[in-house]
């Protein structure tokens, strides 16, 4: 390669890595106030590039070099912002038209790899043994270690009935499962609604909080509150699926007043979701279950309910999701999606930076997050997670208690009725 090609290639990747750091390059010609350590880092990536290109074992691809770059830059920022080349966004466009079918996983990053953050029951990826926890390596021969987050998600979505090659890693071990499965379109199950000590208590699990099934928890709410005789176990382990609206709807059915959440950014206008007294249900005694699959949405619920003191959480920590992302085209075609907002719980605290953290910590013996039912009857279990359920389709072994649930019934055995 010519030395003056060299030069210039050069000089744009520094330039491009300058306009994303700085904010540099926006829509409309705005451009970010300076700062003298934003110019200090500058000089450091325009050393490091040059150091690149004049001392490492082979000429590097400069674009290639840039490319990383900036994919780690956005990356560095929180899971959901990421970096698309001109190729990638155009892929990334004609996906977004096609029809998807799912292998039924929520997928973010951690650690730098595309994690499982809860699995849809009766999903491709449920019947293949995938937990929550699970780490996705590859997907087809390229790691995701370098995909950002939204060509994770357009890759292992695709056409009803079409195949995706990926490997998995459990997290109680270190070798990758190869797999592939079929996708097909993954619906959630029905909300489902148990009883339990002699029917004084109501347990409600959503298994996602879609309009259509926080609809369908109302229901249920105010007929609780006409009877005045039940208490609510609402399980909102494993939620990912929903949007804010029904969250807000759904916090607000258990609380008179308060603050659900709101949602800031650096230069993104402040929204405050306030519960209205119009739109609250019940005030019936209330315990809430959450786990590492809890995410989005249901940490919104979650949050709101427990800072606001209305119920108890038992379980595990959330998931730590929620956010808004801008799209800012780029000049050579590429695209930004940039986070620009968070959601903040009602204590001021950022639900993606610090999750929800229960009242009473109970460590998840339930397989990782296991979609499975619920006994009505006695000491509540599920079935051991199989430890090669990815290798082997052998059974379940020994059933064994879920000491998450059975501690929330044993707390709300405790509350008096309202």
């Amino acid at each position: 390669m010519p030395k003056a090609l060299k030069l210039s290639l050069l000089g744009i990747s520094v330039l491009l890595i300058v306009f994303v750091f700085l904010g540099g390059y926006l829509p409309g010609g705005v451009r970010a106030g300076t700062d003298s350590s934003a110019y200090q880092q500058m000089e450091v990536y325009s050393e490091v590039l040059q150091y690149i290109q004049s001392d490492y074992v082979v000429a590097p691809n400069i674009p290639d070099v840039t490319t990383g770059a900036l994919h780690g830059l956005l990356e560095g920022l929180d899971p959901d912002s990421g970096y698309l080349t001109a190729a990638e966004y155009k892929q990334y466009q004609a996906h977004e038209n096609e029809s998807k079918a799912q292998i039924g996983v929520h997928i973010s990053k951690r650690y730098g790899y595309a994690t499982v953050v809860s699995v849809v029951p009766g999903s491709p990826a449920d019947h293949a043994g995938i937990v929550d926890g699970d780490v996705i390596e590859e997907i087809g021969n390229q790691s995701t270690r370098v995909m950002p987050l939204q060509m994770i998600n357009m890759s292992l979505d695709g056409q009803p009935g079409s195949t995706v090659r990926f490997s998995v890693i459990e997290p109680t071990s270190a070798t990758p499962d190869a797999m592939t499965l079929t996708r097909a379109m993954a619906d959630y199950p029905a909300l489902r609604a148990d009883e339990y000590d002699n029917s004084s208590i109501l347990y409600l699990k959503p298994y996602d909080l879609s309009q259509s099934r926080v609809d369908d928890m109302l229901t249920k709410l105010r007929q609780v509150q006409a009877a005045g005789k039940q208490k609510i176990l609402l399980d909102l382990r494993d939620v990912t699926g929903g949007n804010m609206n029904s969250a807000v709807q759904l916090a607000n059915a258990f609380l008179k007043s308060g603050t659900i959440a709101t949602l800031e950014g650096q230069t993104y206008p402040k929204q405050t979701w306030t519960a209205e007294s119009k739109n609250f249900v019940t005030e019936v005694p209330l315990m809430v279950l959450v786990n590492h699959g809890t995410s989005g949405p249901a940490e919104i619920v979650a949050a709101a309910l427990k800072d606001n003191k209305r119920a108890q959480l038992v379980g595990d920590r959330t998931f730590g999701s929620g956010s808004v992302q801008k799209q800012i085209p780029l000049p050579d075609g590429a695209m930004l999606f940039l986070s620009v907002a968070k959601y903040h719980m009602p204590d001021g605290d950022a639900i993606q930076d610090k999750a929800v953290t229960p009242n009473v910590v109970v460590a998840e013996n339930n397989g990782f997050g296991l979609q499975t039912p619920v006994s009505p009857h006695g000491l509540v279990t599920v079935p051991t997670p199989p430890g090669a359920a990815k290798a082997s389709p052998a059974p379940p072994a020994t059933p064994q208690p879920d000491d998450q649930l059975n501690k929330a019934l044993e707390l709300l055995k405790q509350e008096k009725a309202a």
